[in-house]
């Protein structure tokens, strides 16, 4: 029994360390890492090698009209795969509404892709949390994530520039001014 109590607690440390990708000060001392992180408030500028992002998809509002996310070219967007039950997700969305006040008029787009929710659990929350930026209905629709790459925990990020080209995925918790760093590096 006590073996079984020793797996478990390893396999929830592995998927912990895996879903959770706190800010951590020696991950991020570079200006830019092999995950796509920044050094807090550092501009980041998009690779050279960054692949097209696929932005030919349709989903459906909160209200059910249909978003293309091909009508935000032009725009820095950070596509967010998340759901209500994440917590992580909620601890970033109060930064995102933030970002979106602050680098809207500037060409920031935020887009929510909620991939497990049902339009009677997004709704209040996004009432609660006040979220100013398209929340998008992503249950049932697998493949625009997989579009973006492997999504294997949330919350998931995609930082797309202006160009249409993915700079960064960023899995995980991820440190407000990571975000801040990879938006103004692409505004």
């Amino acid at each position: 029994m006590r073996i079984r109590w020793a797996i478990a607690v390893v396999g929830v440390v592995a998927l912990a360390a895996v879903a959770l990708n706190f800010y951590m000060p020696w991950r991020t001392s570079q200006s830019s890492t092999a995950s796509g992180h920044a050094a807090a408030g550092t501009p980041v500028s998009c690779p050279a090698d960054a692949k097209p992002a696929n932005l030919d998809f349709r989903l459906k509002d909160v209200a059910g009209k249909e978003v293309a996310l091909s009508d935000y070219k032009g725009k820095v967007i950070l596509l967010d795969f998340w759901a209500t039950w994440c917590g992580p997700c909620k601890v970033e969305i109060p930064g995102f509404v933030e970002f979106q006040n602050r680098y809207g008029k500037d060409g920031l787009q935020i887009i929510g892709i909620s991939v497990d929710d049902t339009v009677e659990q997004l709704t209040p929350f996004i009432k609660e949390y006040k979220m100013n930026y398209p929340v998008l209905q992503g249950l049932g629709r697998d493949e625009v994530a997989q579009a973006f790459g492997a999504v294997l925990a949330l919350p998931h990020t995609v930082m797309i520039s202006r160009d249409g080209k993915i700079c960064a995925q960023l899995t995980g918790l991820t440190g407000h001014d990571v975000f801040e760093g990879h938006i103004k590096g692409l505004l």
